[in-house]
């Protein structure tokens, strides 16, 4: 095999090289060349002469084209300025997140024009309390949105996402808390067909509230009030979902000093549907007497109670009624706590017919019972005693109260 020839008439950094080749395959797309110490190169077959088959040799010149490497050179560093100054000066900006109107179920959110400098939107959405509430379509330029369905004096976090082609940019958190029932500054009236005086006294009324005034109809309009249906503004109230009301409804408002419902106010809406309170001074008044009554009450029952306990008996405190005479003879004792002492003694007569007829205690007798001596006397009427269990007797009954079934230690009297 032919040894790589140098030309040396050029400089080495323009030189060409000589290789010899030779042919060992050739194919359709590739042909495979060795070299003299036998390794195998492939090589396009479409760049070797037609005639060539296998065991050819073949002298391939190598040289480095240097004007062709300069001018691709500046050409790449060219375009590569071009992209920095077109891309790479300017970005899409934050989004600034603003609170245009806040009412006490509805928050209105504005924001800049967006600029994307040289990137292309990919998305913009909104996200409440970090959760993804929605995407807003940004083909008509929209730069406010409306949030409703919120729930009353409650605080609400808001951001901004803007995802484009140069990346993902996130505006500040934005916190807004919606308003109180009682607070009428969110409230944003555009008036409608009115007549003159009317018009006048419903702009003293929406002053008087705190709210606000717009002549036309846009995102943050709360109502549109008029007495006539109809106008472009009437009809874009329609289309927008704002509620249609008379003047009647601010008065309400003004009167109850609270946010009161439209459904009595539209337009066709019969007025008896309307409630009618009795205004803010007369509610605190209201509220500040209402717990006297229950305080008045409570103290007449505290009053009371003590009374009932002290005319009802206590049970353990009953006399027992051995060794008593018949009620002919001596009046019967009273259930009342107070008759606490000891029973009245017994008549002079009634003595010695007790100790002849019955036995004393200390003779073993089981029991006393004064019904023998009731019966001696025929004027008298018998009275039901306390007697022995099973003794016989029809007119006496085995009566025990809780005095005599206790023990002396249970009864307090």
């Amino acid at each position: 095999m032919q040894q790589p020839a140098v030309n040396s008439d050029q400089p080495p950094s323009q030189a060409n090289m000589l290789i010899s080749l030779t042919v060992g395959k050739v194919d359709a797309g590739v042909a495979v060349l060795l070299t003299e110490d036998k390794r195998l190169i492939e090589f396009p077959s479409i760049l070797l002469p037609p005639s060539i088959t296998s065991g050819s040799i073949v002298d391939i010149t190598v040289s480095r084209n240097q004007s062709s490497e300069s001018a691709s050179q500046k050409s790449f560093a060219s375009l590569q300025s071009s992209i920095l100054s077109t891309y790479g000066l300017s970005s899409p900006k934050t989004p600034v997140l603003r609170c245009r109107n806040a009412t006490q179920t509805s928050v209105v959110l504005e924001w800049d024009k967006i600029d994307l400098a040289t990137a292309d939107l990919r998305s913009l959405s909104l996200y409440r309390n970090g959760a993804k509430a929605g995407v807003i379509p940004q083909d008509k330029g929209i730069q406010a949105t409306k949030v409703s369905g919120l729930a009353v004096d409650t605080a609400y976090t808001f951001h901004l996402v803007l995802r484009t082609s140069a990346g993902q940019y996130s505006s500040e958190k934005l916190v807004v808390k919606t308003h109180k029932m009682t607070d009428l500054s969110g409230i944003t009236v555009t008036p409608g067909v009115l007549p003159a005086p009317l018009r006048e006294s419903l702009s003293g009324a929406i002053e008087r509230i705190g709210a606000k005034i717009a002549e036309n109809v846009r995102i943050d309009t709360t109502h549109f009030v008029c007495t006539e249906g109809r106008g472009r503004e009437w009809e874009k109230a329609g289309e927008m979902n704002i509620p249609i009301v008379r003047p009647e409804w601010v008065e309400g408002c003004e009167r109850e000093g609270r946010i009161v419902g439209v459904r009595g106010y539209y337009l066709n809406a019969d007025p008896r549907l309307r409630q009618v309170g009795q205004g803010v001074s007369m509610q605190q008044q209201q509220q500040q007497q209402s717990p006297r009554p229950q305080q008045r009450e409570r103290t007449q029952s505290q009053r009371t109670v003590p009374v009932q306990q002290q005319q009802a008996p206590p049970t353990p405190s009953q006399p027992s009624n051995k060794g008593l005479p018949p009620p002919s003879a001596s009046p019967r004792p009273s259930s009342t706590g107070s008759d606490k002492g000891a029973p009245p003694p017994l008549p002079e007569k009634d003595a010695p017919q007790k100790q002849e007829g019955r036995p004393s205690e200390e003779d073993g007798s089981a029991s006393e019972n004064p019904v023998g001596s009731a019966m001696d006397s025929p004027t008298q009427e018998p009275v039901i005693g306390l007697g022995e269990s099973g003794s016989g007797d029809e007119r006496v009954e085995d009566l025990k109260t809780p005095a005599e079934s206790a023990k002396f230690s249970d009864v307090q009297l």
